[in-house]
Order: structure tokens, then sequence, then C-alpha cells
């Protein structure tokens, strides 16, 4: 539904008053919120669908039914209960996809703790900051990611005079740590009356989830997403689907971000369907193996992993009629047209989605339907969701006429709590209107239809998307400041065929140093940072092509759009490829 204001036009010599559209977008009522934790909706889903089964991994070899989850987290809870975990309490994760991470998310949640969920990316400095500025009491982990050490940080946590965060191992070579095995021992030792005297303590409108985003200040915000956010906004995901108990879907995208915990786990737990997570970290040859050997009838992923997977030689032959599966979430970045085409002719995903989201909205805002036509969901990232609210302003802060591009806010039940201990960043992206309604805005350039379908059309904000991973560029352009030969570092998104984009730095010269090369300055990065943060392309000023000085605003500003299109232009004219 849009909102309309009075034109006029002249006939004739007559004067018409015509409605012009505006770009203010309300989503359907219809199905109603449900007022659940995602302790009650485990326990409501094991009623309906307890042997069914719920989560898969085929790299662990687990396979826990409805009921296996919820009493497999249910002993956890109650080992966290005996520690002393309560509401409020913040517990860590940091781990690849597996079927401890689902029973820590539902055990810490279950007891009104708050799950802090850290990128498998981080460096121990980047993780460091994230448990202690959350204040995480517990913090389970592995000591290997995938290809990831991550001993250091464990080492690093152990090394620390406090006693928080306790670590714990959840798979692997504890040496002397807590393990998640142990702690289940440890829970079925406290009395089951105690978890379920908790779980009566937890309300649905409760935090229950701190999501790290990257912000443009360089450090992470944390959103704060309750109970009530994420168990509708699961809900509304799978009905877009058209998910029933009889669906698998296959879903490589991390549980760390939304895209595999909201879209993947709980938008499967909402309809009793089953999720299959295929490797540890994205692995294109398991995936595919998946697909196959589990009969999944759905697949999420960012373009990146949909070109990887049908590149595989034995992808090749793949057809269809091979596969089962219809349907799935592609989103992240945008998508070609080539690869849409790919994954309907070859993967047989007829019915797949595009989507649009982000983290502070729990996160998915707009989301076509299976039904769709192909075109429309190839340009547009479909329509609003139930119970949402969508405007797309101008600078000024007013609504803009339907067909004009502006920043796209949000509102309704889905808008974070806000960011964790940072009133101040919560007040420069949440604010309400002159009615009293609260928006969210998403720094993202957007533009409404006649039909009320969006279409992402930039980004107000200097995001960088590189496959599907929001990376800020402050935080590199700090790390690159901090070089003693760097004396300006500009840090753009340019295209990339396989990421969409990556990374390119625009660096001037401090006199008196020799030029570094793009090994060194992309090393230097990444001791700080995460690899993929790394630039893919370094550009010196005043040199090869590059002008000497970067294009200012009037009022001082750089002009990012512009470094990103010389960028462009000179790869194009190099044909350099990315180096990753």
């Amino acid at each position: 539904m849009a909102t309309q204001i009075p034109t006029q036009k002249i006939e004739d010599g007559i004067v018409i008053s015509q409605p012009q559209r505006l770009s203010l977008l309300h989503g359907p009522t219809d199905p109603p919120l449900v007022d659940l934790t995602l302790g009650e909706l485990l326990n409501l889903q094991c009623l309906h669908h307890g042997t069914r089964e719920g989560l898969v991994i085929p790299w662990t070899g687990a396979r826990w039914t409805y009921n296996e989850i919820n009493h497999h987290s249910g002993l956890l809870a109650r080992a966290l209960l005996g520690m002393g975990i309560g509401v409020g309490d913040r517990v860590g994760i940091m781990a690849g996809n597996c079927e401890q991470y689902a029973s820590v998310f539902f055990a810490a949640t279950r007891i009104g703790a708050i799950l802090v969920i850290l990128n498998n990316t981080y460096t121990p400095t980047e993780a460091q900051y994230a448990i202690n500025f959350s204040d995480c009491k517990v913090l389970f982990t592995t000591k290997r990611i995938g290809r990831f050490d991550n001993a250091p940080l464990i080492s690093q946590l152990t090394a620390k005079a406090s006693k928080d965060p306790k670590v714990v191992i959840l798979r692997g070579e504890s040496d002397g740590h807590a393990t998640y095995k142990n702690l289940l021992s440890q829970g079925s030792k406290v009395e089951a009356s105690r978890l379920q005297r908790a779980e009566r303590r937890v309300l649905p409108h409760l935090v229950c989830n701190l999501q790290f985003t990257s912000g443009t200040t360089g450090l992470p915000k944390a959103a704060m997403l309750t109970h009530h956010n994420i168990v509708n906004n699961a809900r509304f995901i799978g009905d877009r689907m058209r998910l029933t108990p009889d669906d698998v879907l296959c879903c490589p995208p991390p549980l760390f971000h939304c895209f595999g915990l909201v879209l993947g786990l709980m938008a499967v737990m909402t309809h009793g369907a089953t999720i299959v997570y295929p490797a540890e970290v994205f692995d294109a040859p398991a995936t595919l193996r998946a697909i196959v050997g589990e009969r999944c009838t759905a697949v999420h992923g960012v373009p990146a992993m949909f070109d990887s997977i049908l590149a595989l030689p034995e992808a090749k032959a793949l057809r269809a009629s091979h596969l089962r599966l219809r349907t799935g979430i592609i989103a992240g970045a945008p998508v070609p047209r080539y690869l849409m085409e790919q994954m309907v002719t070859r993967l047989g995903m007829s019915e797949f989605t595009s989507s649009y989201g982000l983290t502070e909205a729990s996160p998915t805002c707009f989301n076509a339907f299976t039904d769709d036509p192909i075109a429309t969901r190839l340009t547009t990232v479909g329509t609003l969701m139930p119970h949402a609210h969508a405007k797309i302003v101008d600078r000024d802060g007013e609504i803009v006429p339907v067909g004009t591009k502006g920043e796209l806010c949000i509102g309704g039940y889905q808008l974070q709590a806000g960011y964790w201990n940072n009133s101040e960043k919560t007040a420069e992206v949440m604010m309400r209107d002159e009615a009293g309604v609260l928006w969210l805005h998403t720094g993202d350039e957007a533009v409404f239809d006649e039909r009320g379908y969006c279409s992402i059309t930039g980004r107000f904000k200097d995001i960088i998307i590189r496959g599907g991973e929001n990376i800020y560029p402050l935080e590199i352009e700090e790390r690159l400041l901090a070089h003693p030969a760097i004396t300006l570092a500009v840090v753009v998104g340019i295209k990339d065929v396989h990421y969409g984009e990556v990374v390119a730095a625009f660096l001037g010269l401090e006199t008196g140093h020799q030029r570094p090369g793009r090994d060194e300055v992309r090393d230097w990065v990444r001791r700080q940072l995460g690899k993929h943060k790394a630039p893919s392309h370094v550009f010196w000023l005043g040199h090869e092509g590059v002008p000497t000085t970067v294009p200012l605003t009037g009022s001082g500003k750089v002009r990012k759009f512009e470094m990103a299109q010389l960028g462009n232009k000179l790869l194009q004219e190099a044909q350099t490829p990315a180096k990753l």
C-alpha cells in the first residue's frame, strides 16, 4: 500500500488534480505476528515434528531430529544455569557451521542469556575487542575454523588476568579447557525443573542476540535483536519461500551471519523443515555433494558461492533433472543475469527468490515471491515483508515520489533494540518522524515502482560488499595510515566478476619513503584486520595514470564514487584480475 498526495496538471487551460504516489509502503498485516521466545518455538515444533530430522551436518556426521536439538540444547542450558549464567548475561561463540553452534544458540537464548556471535574472520585483536565490549562470560570456540588458526585468540584469552570469559572448546583437543561434551554431562546433573523455571522468565521482547556489524567509525557496532524480531522475521522468510516440512535447505552461508542463522536455521525451524550445513566454512564441492546426496529442495548463497559451485568440473554436466532443487535465496550482492539463468537451467531453481535486508532489521525487509516473474526477481528484491514499513527519502528527509531514488528507511516490529552500549550511534540511524514512528535509516539507495517492488540502486554509505560480506572502508583506511610510508588512504569498492566488489586502495606516499609493494600493503592490513579486508588492488597517487590529488566535494569530503569509477577504468584498461 502506497501513500498518495495530490498533484496538478493542466489540460485545455483547466487545472486538474491527480494523485501522485509517494514512496511510502506498508507490508501485509496477515499472517499476524506471534509472541514466542526461541525456546517456546523449539518446544512447540518438537510437539509437531519431534522425530523429523531438523539439522544435518554432513562433515561431522550429525543428523539431529527436532527432539535431539531440544535435548542437546536443554542439557547445555542447564549447564549454563549451573555456571551462574542467567537473563541478560552474554555468551559468545566463534565457530564454523556445526551442530554444536545450533545447540549453543538455543541453550543461551532459552535461559534469557544473549548470544554474542563473532565473525570467523576476526583477528585476535578484533575478536578480543568484541568479547570485551560485550562482556562475555563464556566463549564457545574451536582451535581451528576451517583453515583459520584460532589458537592465538584462545592463548590470548587464557593469558588474561580476568577469569572472564570462560573458554569452552566445542570440538577437538581441549588443552585443559572446558569442553562442550563435559558441559552436557554437567548439565545432566542440574535439575530439569530449574531450566523450566528459567524459561518461564524469558519474554519475547528481550534481547537474545548481538550481531556485530562494522561501523563507519572503524569500530564494530553490535545490533541487539530480540526473540520477537528473529522468530517473526524467520517465519515470514520461510513463507515467501513456501517452505514445508518436506523441504530440505542446503545452507553454505555462515551461522555467524543473519543469512545462515535467520534466513537459514530459523526459517527452517519455523516451518518444520530440515537444514543442511554442508561444511564448516564455505566449500563448493562439499555444497554440491550435499545438494545431491541430501536431495535438497532449496539452497541459499551469495552470488560468488553459486558461481563457485557451477564452475566445478563435476557440475559441468549438471542439469535440473538430476536434482530436487526448486527454491532458495540469493542475496548479498548484485546478481548477474547469466548466473540467474544457470541457477534455473542447471540447478532447477525456478522458484529462487531475491532478497534485501540488513542486520539491524533482523534482517529481511524485502523478499520476492517464488512465483514472481523471473525478470522481476532478477531486477528487484521483491516486495515488503509482512508488518514492515518502508519509505524512500531525499537528503532533507522528505519522502520522494514513486520512481525517484533516495535513501531507504525501514520501520516496524523487526527493528533492532539499538546498538549495544552505543546510544550515540543508535540515534544516528534510528529516528522518529513527526508522527512518532521509528525509522531505521539504512544508508542504502533504492527506488520503488508502482507495484511496490524495490530495487537497490546504490548506497548512501560507502560499504563495500565482497561476496555478500559487508566491509567498511574507514577501518582499513585507519590501518593503512598507520604505515610510515603512507600519508593518504582512500578505500573504495570496485567491480569484480567473482565477488561483485573487492577492496581497492588509493594511497599517497610520505615524502622520503620508498613506495611499498602491493604485497607489503596487503600484509600490513592483514596483521590487524581480516584477510578479506586487505586491498585486492593498490593505486598510488601520481603513478601509472592516477592523478596526484583526490577529487573533493565543496565541504572537503572525498568523492569516493569518482575514485571507484577511476579504479574500474584503470583496471579495465590494464585488464588486471584481482589478487585474492
